[in-house]
């Protein structure tokens, strides 16, 4: 089945007259096309939106959780790199490495009370792959 695109939609149907008209009007196999296509689209939105309290914290918290996680390591890919690089002290090398476990500590105590754990905070990017 051909891939129905925005520019297909617009040269391949016509959309009435625009004088009123709420008709759609073309190519009976684009308007299938057409059909197919939403169809798909409904497909992956949910029903209905699930409000529970307690879904909705614990999803903020994940998403929350999976921006720090990820800043976090570029962060210390960063500093991995002025390491790397010898423009840190060794001063600023140990308060950094205390900072980055830390972090890790709160961020292990956060999962632990919205029982999440690290495969939770890697978020499937679809075509990317995974986040992290």
């Amino acid at each position: 089945m051909a891939t129905l695109t925005t520019e297909s939609i617009n040269t391949e149907i016509n959309w009435g007259d625009r004088g009123g008209s709420n008709r759609v009007q073309g190519d009976i196999d684009t308007l299938d096309l057409f059909a197919a296509e939403i169809k798909k689209v409904e497909e992956t939105i949910p029903r209905r939106i699930n409000a529970d309290p307690e879904h909705l914290e614990n999803g903020l918290a994940k998403l929350v959780l999976t921006v720090i996680d990820l800043l976090r390591r570029l962060m210390e890919k960063q500093a991995m790199r002025r390491m790397e690089g010898g423009s840190l002290t060794d001063e600023e090398i140990e308060r950094l490495g205390l900072a980055f476990m830390r972090m890790e500590v709160k961020m292990e105590e956060f999962k632990t009370i919205f029982g999440l754990d690290d495969e939770d905070l890697n978020i499937n990017l679809g075509p990317l792959g995974n986040l992290l």
